[in-house]
Formats: C-alpha cells, sequence, structure tokens
C-alpha cells in the first residue's frame, strides 16, 4: 500500500497538462488546452485539458477526470500504478507500507501479467551485461550494430540465454506463476514440459506509451534456416500488435515537438536513428501498418513521413498501407534511400547533419511518389497505365481535404500526361457509391425523424429536478469557497395583516447558502450520485471553507471523478467552437452568482411544490368526499406558497 503522504505529494506535484502532454498533442485553447480524443477516432478536437481545475474532459467519449484518472482510463493503470507512474515522473519518493499475502493475492490479472513482463526485461539485460555468454554473444552483437552502451540500456535490450529453461527456472525459482509466463508468451507449455520462447535470441522489450514492458521482440543470431529471423510475443492481455508502436515511448515527445513522425519498418532502425540524435521515429515492428497504430501518432501529430529502404520489392505492398494514413486526414511523404541501403545502415554511415539534409531533400508528398513509382513500372503498356491511374486515383478519394484533393489531381495529371477532365470523373464514380449511401443514411435518418416528431409518445422528457440537482452541484464545484451578498426575501406580515416580501441582505459563502436553504425545507437529493458529491463538498468546505476544487476531485472514487469533471468541463466544451472569433461573446456566469443560486434554489422548491400538489391531486381521487376538505386546504396552502416563491423568481402564473 502507498502511504497517504505520498499521495499526496504526487497529487500537489503533477499538473494534469503535463502528464496528459505526454500521451496527446495539446494546443492552447484561451486558459485550456484541446487535442484530439486519445480514446475515440475523430479529426476535430473534443479533447480539453484545464490547467486551472487540474482536470481534462473527453466529450467524445465521456471520460473525464484528473491526471490519475488519465492514466487509468489510457494506460489502463490500476490507482497503485498511476500513483507510482506519477511518482517516477515527477522524482518523488515512494513509501509503502507492507503487504499481506492476501493483498497479493487480489492483485489482478493484468497486473501479475505485468510484473511477469518486467521482470523478464530485468532477466535478460541482466544475462546481457553480466555474464560471459551475453557479453561474448549478444553485447557484441548489438556492438557490431554500432549501438552504444548508452543506447543498449536507454532501449533495455537483453539477451536470452541459449537453453530451453534457463529464464523459465528462474522466473519460478522467484515465484512467478506458470500460468502467467504462459499468458504472456514466455514460456511454452505442453503437458509437463516448458520451454523458453526466446531461447538463443538478442531481445527488444515493446514498451507502451507510458514506458511498461507489453511484449518482446527476439532476434535470432544462429544460422537455424528454420526458425523465424524475428519472433515477436503472442497476443495477450498486454500486447496487441496492431495497436502497438515499437519506440513510441522514446519518441512522443519529440514527435510533438517537431509535428513529424518518422516510420520505419525494425527495431534497429528505430534504434539507430535514435542514436544518431533523431527521435522522432517508430516502427511498426514488421507488421503491416493498423488503423489503431495511425491513430496512436495521430495523437501527438498530424504528419508522417514513412522511409524506405533501397529495395523497391516490398513497396507496392507497403503503399496499401499507407493508404490508410491518408483515409485518416493526415499529411504523408516518402523517403526512399540509396539501394542496398536501409534507414538502419544509412544512420549508422552517415552524420545527423547528413541524415537530416538527405532527409529534407529526398522526402516527397506521398501522391507524388506513388505516381511517379507507378508510373515507371506501367509506362510501356496501356493497360497497366489505366490500372495504375485508377489506383493513384483511389489514394486520392481518400484524402477529405477537397483542396488536396484538386492539387494532388492536377499533379496526378502532370506526371501521368492525361487530362484532369478525365480524373476528376474518375474520381466522381470512386465517390458515387460512397455519396450515394450517405444520401440513403440520410434519407433514414430524415424519417426517422418525421416519426419522432409526429409521435408525442417518444418524446423525450426534461426531467427537471435532475437538471437542478445537478445545478446546485456545479454551483457549489464552481464557486462554492466564494463570498457574496445575497438577498433574501423574508415574508411579514403588514399593518393590513397582509403577508408581503421584505428584501434582507446579507453576506455568506455559497456553500453555507446552499446548505442552509436545503436544510431549512428539509429538501434531499433523489439522485444517489449528486447526493454522495453534496455531501462530499459540503464535509470539504465545512473542514476548509478555502478548499480548492483539486482537493475535492482527488479525494473521491473514479466515478464521482469522472462526475465532477463532466460537470465543471461542460462550458468548456462551447470553446471548442471558438465562438468569440464569430463575435459571439457568452455572458460570465461569475457576475451573477448569488443571483444562479438563489434562482436555482427557488426553482427546485417550486418543482417540489408541484410534485406535492400532485401527490394531493392523486390523493383526493383516492379518498372519499368527506376527506376532501383537509386536502384541499393543504392544497391551497402550498399553491400560495408556490405564488410567493414565483414572485420572488419575477415570474407570472
Amino acid at each position: 500500500m502507498i502511504s497517504k503522504s505520498t499521495i499526496d505529494r504526487v497529487f500537489e506535484a503533477s499538473r494534469v497538462e503535463e502528464v496528459i502532454g505526454d500521451f496527446v498533442q495539446l494546443k492552447k485553447s484561451g486558459s485550456n488546452y484541446k487535442g484530439l480524443s486519445p480514446f475515440s477516432d475523430e479529426r476535430s478536437p473534443s479533447f480539453m485539458v484545464s490547467p486551472v481545475k487540474q482536470i481534462w474532459k473527453d466529450f467524445s467519449s465521456g471520460k473525464g477526470g484528473n491526471a490519475v484518472a488519465f492514466l487509468m482510463e489510457h494506460e489502463h493503470f490500476t490507482y497503485p500504478e498511476a500513483i507510482k507512474y506519477l511518482a517516477k515522473k515527477y522524482n518523488i519518493e515512494i513509501e509503502e507500507t507492507q503487504q499481506t499475502n492476501e493483498e497479493k493475492q487480489k492483485a489482478d490479472v493484468r497486473e501479475s501479467l505485468y510484473l511477469v513482463s518486467e521482470f523478464a526485461s530485468t532477466y535478460f539485460q541482466k544475462i546481457l551485461h553480466k555474464t560471459d555468454i551475453g557479453k561474448a554473444v549478444g553485447l557484441s552483437y548489438f556492438k557490431e550494430r554500432g549501438f552504444t552502451e548508452d543506447t543498449i540500456k536507454k532501449f533495455n535490450l537483453g539477451y536470452a540465454p541459449d537453453e530451453w529453461q534457463a529464464f523459465t527456472n528462474e522466473a519460478l525459482k522467484k515465484g512467478y506463476r506458470l500460468e502467467f509466463l504462459e499468458q504472456t508468451g514466455l514460456t511454452i507449455v505442453k503437458g509437463e514440459k516448458q520451454f523458453d520462447r526466446f531461447k538463443g535470441r538478442v531481445m527488444f522489450p515493446i514498451q507502451s506509451m507510458s514506458g511498461r514492458v507489453l511484449g518482446f521482440g527476439g532476434r535470432i543470431l544462429g544460422n537455424d534456416k528454420k526458425a523465424a529471423k524475428y519472433l515477436n510475443s503472442p497476443e495477450s492481455d498486454l500486447y496487441h500488435k496492431s495497436k502497438v508502436l515499437y519506440g513510441i515511448f522514446h519518441a512522443k515527445q519529440s514527435i510533438a515537438k517537431e509535428d513529424n513522425c518518422y516510420l520505419v519498418e525494425g527495431y534497429t532502425d528505430v534504434i539507430q536513428f535514435h542514436q544518431r540524435g533523431i527521435k522522432n521515429v517508430v516502427s511498426s515492428s514488421g507488421t503491416a501498418l493498423t488503423p489503431e497504430q495511425i491513430r496512436l501518432i495521430n495523437r501527438l501529430t498530424k504528419n508522417i513521413t514513412v522511409l524506405f529502404d533501397g529495395d523497391a520489392a516490398g513497396l507496392r505492398a507497403s503503399l496499401r498501407g499507407i493508404d490508410l494514413i491518408l483515409e485518416q486526414g493526415m499529411n504523408v511523404k516518402v523517403c526512399t534511400f540509396p539501394e542496398g541501403d536501409d534507414p538502419d545502415s544509412f544512420a549508422k554511415n552517415n552524420t545527423l547533419s547528413e541524415i537530416t539534409t538527405y532527409l529534407d531533400d529526398k522526402s516527397q508528398d506521398f501522391i507524388q511518389f506513388k505516381a511517379s513509382l507507378l508510373a515507371q513500372e506501367s509506362k510501356n503498356d496501356p493497360i497497366k497505365k489505366a490500372e495504375t491511374i485508377r489506383d493513384i486515383v483511389n489514394s486520392i478519394a481518400k484524402i477529405p481535404d477537397r483542396i488536396k484533393t484538386e492539387i494532388y489531381i492536377q499533379e496526378c495529371a502532370r506526371i501521368m500526361d492525361i487530362s484532369e477532365a478525365v480524373l476528376f470523373s474518375t474520381l466522381a464514380q470512386i465517390n458515387k457509391k460512397e455519396n450515394a449511401e450517405v444520401q440513403k443514411q440520410q434519407s433514414k435518418e430524415t424519417k426517422t425523424f418525421q416519426v419522432i416528431k409526429n409521435d408525442p409518445s417518444v418524446t423525450q422528457k426534461v426531467d427537471v429536478q435532475y437538471e437542478l440537482e445537478r445545478k446546485i452541484i456545479q454551483i457549489l464545484l464552481l464557486y462554492g469557497n466564494k463570498t457574496e451578498d445575497f438577498e433574501d426575501l423574508i415574508l411579514k406580515e403588514n399593518d393590513a395583516n397582509e403577508l408581503v416580501l421584505e428584501p434582507v441582505k446579507h453576506e455568506a459563502r455559497v456553500f453555507e447558502k446552499i446548505y442552509l436553504d436545503l436544510q431549512e425545507d428539509e429538501m434531499q437529493f433523489s439522485n444517489e450520485t449528486f447526493k454522495a458529491l453534496y455531501y462530499t463538498i459540503i464535509n470539504t468546505f465545512n473542514q476548509n471553507p478555502d478548499a480548492v476544487i483539486e482537493t475535492i476531485i482527488n479525494t473521491v472514487p473514479p466515478d464521482l471523478a469522472a462526475e465532477i469533471s463532466t460537470i465543471l468541463m461542460e462550458d468548456e466544451r462551447y470553446a471548442l467552437s471558438d465562438w468569440e472569433r464569430k463575435n459571439i461573446f457568452p455572458k460570465a456566469k461569475q457576475n451573477t452568482i448569488a443571483q444562479l443560486v438563489n434562482e436555482t434554489i427557488l426553482s427546485l422548491r417550486c418543482y417540489l411544490i408541484d410534485l406535492k400538489v400532485r401527490e394531493f391531486q392523486h390523493k383526493t381521487l383516492q379518498n372519499l368526499a368527506d376527506s376532501n376538505k383537509e386536502v384541499l386546504e393543504e392544497v391551497k396552502d402550498y399553491s400560495g406558497l408556490k405564488m410567493l416563491l414565483s414572485r420572488k423568481l419575477n415570474r407570472v402564473l
């Protein structure tokens, strides 16, 4: 268990914009930051971060909370894992109380898989650096590749002994369970026998964006033609190869800073580039590029430069993957190296200045590259040329930006020596099916709308009490510790024995005013979430009237923290539309806090009175006629009270 003092220091030191900035490219938007949602596929930002409130809200998925909640949602950390991650980031020493055996057994499967993977990474590094066979075989291989000691340690490179059970036996000896060794794929279990999957291979740990070990890539060093040159961990609860990019942990900050990501094929390509000083580089680890991997990059930058080696044999297959990048609305460039070179060898044999100059000079827009490449393949064959043109236009059709589309059509026409009119016609044909589908869907939605419009039974009613209770929580969260001048209208009897409203002014904290008003009428929250939040907020302010919102959000369970962030960031959602640029200036709420409090409380009172009156009406119908008089008197009293409250609200009934 992590001590409370450590947790408090972590919350005090951590900044939500810094934590989230390691995973999402954030751009300043007024007093807040905005970016693309890391939880859904989108092209317009709906993700907001508030440095003032120290919370975030993702309007596309509905998720929200503080820095810890983000790590739990994005990295699937447990609460202790998130605290440990932040402690490491901000150099805070963790104080832990001793865990009991029962607490250890309660650790979930996912955490156990992480622990096994972390142990394996440490073990392979130890073998590489501390054993004679590791130094002679593994370390010498890495040094032959040109990797320095610092680079080898930075990427946690290791070596698995060329023995059938060396790793498995060591893991079992240290108390790691066989079932987790098998689930991570580190150990192959066949009946009563167990085998090390990666025996005799140099090891490349594959890390998540936060740096946790998800799986491994292993390269064989022998000449066994039956064995695969590279072997990856199998799919598991941790490792999904289609959702992982090798090197993303070390590259994320540089990608966001440079606003560009270099995409290569292999582990050594990434490491060699990084060692040379080009750190914004990741690899798909030999797998075909997937939409999930592209979205991982899209959170950090809109620009990708794909680096190919000089061997054109696999280029055509790779082009299909790049179409996926275009579909995501990203900007793609391509750079090929001289024949016989790949990113690894080119980086190894050239200086940083030479590499950057080459990349700047030789990188070309993807559509230009594809048109040039396919044109060379088909220049003497009219049929192939026609297929090539359609292939290129298919790629152009995937680009959502219409201006870019037209420019690429013009470029394609120039390279392929064909009229723009024909290309635009081909583009129209390709888009025809898609447009038809869109129109069909719109027609369907229109019919659905008409049915709802004409059928009162399906009209969704607003839950007035829910909205008013939510508004009270919002006021407490935004303004609870502020002091305001309130004007209450008190019922008094005048000389003519008539009840009149007299104004009485007094100064109070917002939370005190709300608490006393609700107590006076014995009003209770009907929504359990709001009730829990209400008492948490009131208790916090009673203990410390100057408490700030971060104190509250950091002490409640994740579900309440998410609800708090949703309420607090509701107004920020409209900042995404940038209303001021359209000459629309919303009125600031803080200018009329006292009025907002009074109106909300009075509106809730009026609503509850209406409920009470309807209850009496129902009783009147159920009871006998001789008992109706008493009920009607109560209805009359409540109606009179509502009339007075409505006068306070300046309403006409």
